[in-house]
Parts: structure tokens; C-alpha cells; sequence
């Protein structure tokens, strides 16, 4: 390193860092973020300006300018790439290593690697992930716990196919710096990953394959596609090689999935259901509108909600008209040690969802935890027997209108002083240990990630500032917030499970965000400014 003009590394370089953070891999950083960063600004202003629509009024709806993409029958996208024909199960996790070694060992089609919701960008996370990808790809990892207890790759012919996620538009890498700028923190994890591994994975038959997070429309995804070509240039990689799914998790974007598919067609691996985000995008987007857009608390609202029927059936209809892979979304239960009743409902329920997707025409769908891979790979084997997918099946049966899409009230549903308390007490958890380092956590036998914390401060929020009351008629106040998060605090400090210096920051950052009048687009960022 320090040979890359204008690149300074202003992170600790810890022992292997320099295999990561080399010349090579900076210069592409660097040349990325030259090249594109004035665009991402752009578009992060454009969404900013749509937000101001919304938020004076404005409905979103199909746009008129690309009618002739959705109308035109005859484009498609590429053919499913090696390694990800079959998606049937795919699971996801942070890339510490004892979690690389156990997703690539799970049974599952496909890994994500996630860099994003599901990982803390605590410098150290973000180049030892790296590390532990590398590592995977030359079988040189391995992990002992504490306890002793060793974990080592199976044959490759069993191991899942990795698919990384790089960090949102939204997110900066603030140890990277190029010209004296930051730089977009999704650049950085793409391009590490595609210089260091993308050769690795095409000599095992496979290649550099990506899911995109939090797009809101097709200027964005077109702006990753232009990334994709440039740096497949760059590296002397065949164009195409790079494929992508794209996760709708924005509300924004479920009016914009063709186009999305469209901009991204020679790079296209699909779209997938991201619905935990989808409603915080929902909550976020629609916060000031009133009660039409008022949600009842998370655990109500379930995928068979019509406005959740119309935007997965809507997915699965737009993937297969274009020969794309259509991925479900997540069951988050992790399974009990303790407790075989709760087992025995989760488990039922998590069967119900898959079949519901599978049954749907989703092509594969995702678990966080290793003991849901055989229910998931069950239910779709029942579906798909011997072939890979069911792009085939075009669900010409389905029709979605915008104002299917927009039917939140018809969710139904109130909300109850149990339902704001868990709010607060989950995101809390969360929250804390996301600011120790740790992006996977296990609250109440679900793996939270991101999402649960935005979902849980954003209705609050919501709630706060359209005069909601609880079903007992109690308004909801900031005093009651207030009160319920000390009560919270207080009993979660009494489990002794959490760093009480790390409860207090997570505390003072959720009354920050969930009750501030000024609503921040994503916790994320006040929170990546308290982290070294």
C-alpha cells in the first residue's frame, strides 16, 4: 500500500490486511469511485426529491416514461449462470469465519455473504470478511471455538455457491479515502471481492455473483450495471460474467422491477422478495401520510396481507416473463436447544411460508439459520422435483395494480402497548450488540438483522407523529416511549447478557432516532459515526 495516488487507508492494518488492501485493488477503488461517485450523488438527491413528492402528497406509481420496456415481450434476461441455476435454498449471514465455514456447509444451493444488513461495518469485519471469502475459495479456513470444538470446508461439490451483498448507495467507507472523499462503501466491498476472488470462483466453474441491496428504481440499478462493465474491463473479465440479484425491498423499486431487470439484463441473476425491508421502506416512505399508511405493529402484518400477496405475486409474474430467477424471503426462527413446543409451532409456521412461496412460483427462498435448510429444501424438492427452477411457470394469472401495491390499510390490524414495548425492547438488543460488532443477532429465537431495528424505531416514529393511540385508547407520547424504554433497559440489563456501556449507546441512539423530530433516512448512518 501507499503506492495508489490519492488513496490513503486510514484504518488499522491488522496481520493479512495487506493481502486485501492491495495496490491493485485500491487502484480499482479508486478508478470506480472516480468514475461514478458524482452519479451516486445524483441519485441519492433524486431519491431525497422523491421523497418530497411523497411526503406533499404524491402517490407512487408505474412510470410512464419506460411504458415501451414493460411492453416489450421480446427482451430477456441472460441465461442462469453456473452455480446458480438451482437456488431451490439459499442462506444468509455475516462472513466471520465460523459462519463462512457453517453456510458453506449447510446444504444450501446458495450463500449469501453479507457485508450489509446482516454484518456491523466495523472496519475489521468489513476486511476479515474479505479474508475469510478468499480463504473459503483456496480451502485454507477453518475455525475453533473456544470450546474447542473444529470446524472445517466438506468436498467442494457440496459447498454453496457465495453470493456476496456489498453495503446500500446510502453507506460510505469512511477508512477509505480517495482525493481527500470517502468512498461508497458498496464500491468497496464489490471490488475487493470481484479482484480478489472473481478468477477464484471461475476456476471452480462458478463466478463473481452479487445480491444488490435497497435499490429504489432503475437509474440505480443501471448505475451498477455500468460499474459492472467497467470493472469487468478493468480486470480483463468477460463481459457478463458478473450476475446480480436484485433485492425489492424498497417500495419505490416494486414499481420499477422490469425496468430494474431491463438495465441489469446481461448481468441479471433475478430479484428477490426482501419483505422485512420492503416494510420499513413502506413505514419510511409513507410517514407523514396518515392513517392510510399506518401499519399495526410488525409481528401482525404476515405475508398474506393483500398489499405483501400483491408485491411477491407481482415479483415472481415480472422474473419469469424475463427467463430471471424469482428468491423468496427470509425465515428468520432459529431453532430451539431448549424448548421442543416452540420448535414445534415455528417450524410449522416457517413450513407454511415456504410452502406458500414455493407454491407461489418462487424458485428458491432464504433461512438464517443451517437447521431450516432441510424444511426449505423439502417444500421446494415437493415443487420442483428434478428441475433446477420454475422459470417456466409465467403466472399470467396475476394482475397488480399500483393501488394493490399501496393497499397498506388493508393490512388491518391496531396497535398494543405489547407490540410498541417489543419494538423497543428488540431494537434495544439489537442495537447494542450491532455496536459491539455484531450485525446477527439472536433475539427471542429470531436472527434480527438491520431491517428489525429500522422497522422498530420507524413505526414508533410513525405512531408518534400521526397521533396514534394504543387498542386500549392510550396515545402514544413520547413520555410513553420514554418510560418503556427504561422499563426495557432495565430489564435487559438485569439478563446480564449485553456490555452495559454498549445498552447505554444503544439506548441514547434509538430515543434519538425513534423519537427526533427530524426523521434520519437510515439508523445506520448516526450509528456508523459512533464506531471507530
Amino acid at each position: 500500500m501507499g503506492a495508489t495516488t490519492g488513496v490513503e487507508v486510514t484504518g488499522p492494518l491488522h496481520d493479512r490486511y495487506d493481502e486485501i488492501l492491495t495496490d491493485e485493488a485500491l487502484e480499482l477503488i479508486a478508478g470506480l469511485h472516480r468514475t461514478f461517485e458524482a452519479r451516486r450523488q445524483e441519485l441519492l438527491a433524486e431519491r431525497r426529491h422523491r421523497q418530497d413528492q411523497i411526503s406533499n402528497g404524491s402517490d407512487l406509481d408505474f412510470l410512464t416514461e419506460t411504458t415501451d420496456v414493460r411492453a416489450d415481450s421480446d427482451w430477456r434476461v441472460a441465461p442462469p449462470a453456473p452455480g446458480i441455476v438451482d437456488r431451490r435454498v439459499e442462506i444468509t449471514g455475516p462472513t466471520d469465519r465460523k459462519t463462512t465455514v457453517n453456510a458453506l456447509n449447510s446444504g444450501a444451493k446458495v450463500w449469501l455473504a453479507d457485508f450489509e444488513d446482516a454484518n456491523t461495518p466495523l472496519w475489521e469485519n468489513m476486511v476479515d470478511g474479505q479474508l475469510n471469502l478468499r480463504d473459503a475459495l483456496d480451502r485454507t479456513i477453518d475455525f475453533t471455538s473456544p470450546q474447542g470444538k473444529s470446524y472445517a470446508l466438506k468436498d467442494d461439490s457440496e459447498l454453496a455457491t457465495i453470493v456476496v451483498r456489498p453495503r446500500g448507495w446510502h453507506l460510505d467507507e469512511k477508512h477509505i479515502l480517495v482525493d481527500g472523499r470517502r468512498v461508497s462503501g458498496g464500491i468497496v466491498d464489490f471490488a475487493l471481492y470481484l479482484f480478489h476472488c472473481g478468477r477464484r470462483q471461475l476456476a471452480k466453474g462458478k463466478g463473481p455473483y452479487f445480491y444488490l441491496p435497497k435499490l429504489q428504481g432503475h437509474r440505480e440499478a443501471r448505475l451498477w450495471n455500468e460499474i459492472f462493465v467497467r470493472a469487468q474491463a478493468e480486470l480483463g473479465i468477460e463481459r457478463g460474467t458478473i450476475r446480480a440479484t436484485v433485492l425489492i425491498e424498497t417500495i419505490p423499486a416494486a414499481f420499477e422491477m422490469e425496468e430494474i431487470l431491463y438495465e441489469l439484463r446481461e448481468h441479471s441473476a433475478g430479484l428477490n422478495a426482501g419483505r422485512w425491508d420492503y416494510l420499513f421502506s413502506i413505514i419510511k416512505t409513507h410517514r407523514t401520510r396518515g392513517s392510510r399508511f399506518l401499519l399495526p405493529e410488525r409481528n401482525a402484518v404476515t405475508m398474506t396481507a393483500p398489499f405483501m400477496r400483491a408485491y411477491t405475486e407481482l415479483l415472481v409474474k415480472t422474473c419469469h416473463r424475463r427467463g430471471a430467477h424469482a428468491i423468496g424471503g427470509m425465515a428468520a426462527f432459529i431453532p430451539s436447544r431448549r424448548d421442543a413446543e416452540v420448535n414445534k409451532v415455528a417450524l410449522a409456521k416457517v413450513r407454511e411460508d415456504k410452502s406458500r412461496e414455493s407454491g407461489d412460483g418462487f424458485d428458491g427462498s432464504w433461512v438464517a439459520h443451517p437447521d431450516l435448510v432441510p424444511i426449505a429444501r423439502e417444500v421446494f424438492d415437493d415443487v420442483l422435483g428434478d428441475e433446477p427452477n420454475q422459470i417456466h411457470r409465467q403466472r399470467d394469472d396475476v394482475h397488480v395494480s399500483g393501488a394493490d401495491l399501496l393497499d397498506v390499510a388493508g393490512a388491518g390490524g391496531g396497535v398494543t402497548e405489547a407490540g410498541l414495548r417489543s419494538n423497543v425492547n428488540v431494537a434495544l438488543q439489537y442495537l447494542a450488540a450491532w455496536l459491539g460488532g455484531n450485525g446477527a443477532v439472536a433475539v427471542h429465537n429470531l436472527m434480527e438483522d438491520t431491517a428489525t431495528a429500522e422497522i422498530s424505531r420507524s413505526q414508533i416514529w410513525q405512531w408518534l407523529h400521526n397521533d396514534v393511540a394504543l387498542d386500549d385508547g392510550t396515545p402514544v407520547t413520547k413520555e410513553l416511549v420514554e418510560r418503556l424504554i427504561h422499563e426495557e433497559l432495565t430489564a435487559i440489563r438485569a439478563t446480564d447478557r449485553l456490555d452495559p456501556a454498549l445498552l447505554d449507546r444503544a439506548s441514547a441512539l434509538f430515543t434519538d432516532v425513534a423519537l427526533d423530530d427530524d426523521y434520519a433516512d437510515f439508523l445506520t448512518l448516526p450509528a456508523y459515526e459512533q464506531m471507530p
